[in-house]
């Protein structure tokens, strides 16, 4: 895996929690630091609590987010709620490169339920080692601040 990340941090509720311990793991294979908040068992537990949690992570320390949950969509949304952050719930590896390349996406949001743990890790991979393009899409992101 190529990335330029080092560190990255991880939130879910009880619906995404095997699939962020999967990708944990993957991710610590991999050599990186990683920040979990949560949650920490199939117990269930508010979304967007949770979500907001990575996020003020990701705002805090300037590092990337992987959230999780069923099927991602109302974690992408709880985690656009917050300023500063760019939140794709992405369902495969090209749209987990698009959010980086054309979008400078922060987080990556992900589906438990939907997505099956290889794809997920490829996701990641992609989602981590792509670069923001910059250029006519910095116009963009700009104007969406």
């Amino acid at each position: 895996m190529q990335q330029r990340m080092t560190r990255v941090v991880l939130a879910t509720d009880h619906a995404g929690y095997v699939l962020k311990e999967a990708i944990k793991a993957h991710l610590i294979e991999e050599g990186l630091d990683v920040i979990d908040e949560g949650t920490f068992s199939e117990e269930p537990v508010d979304y967007p609590a949770m979500i907001r949690k990575g996020c003020a992570v990701v705002l805090e320390q300037g590092i990337p987010g992987i959230v999780f949950g069923g099927s991602g969509i109302g974690e992408s949304i709880a985690a656009n709620k917050v300023r500063g952050i760019r939140a794709a719930r992405c369902c495969t590896v090209e749209d987990a490169k698009l959010s980086r390349q054309h979008n400078d996406a922060n987080v990556l949001s992900l589906g438990g339920r939907i997505l099956e743990p290889d794809l997920a890790r490829k996701m990641v991979d992609a989602f981590l080692a792509t670069e923001f393009e910059g250029g006519r899409h910095a116009v963009r992101v700009n104007d969406l601040e």
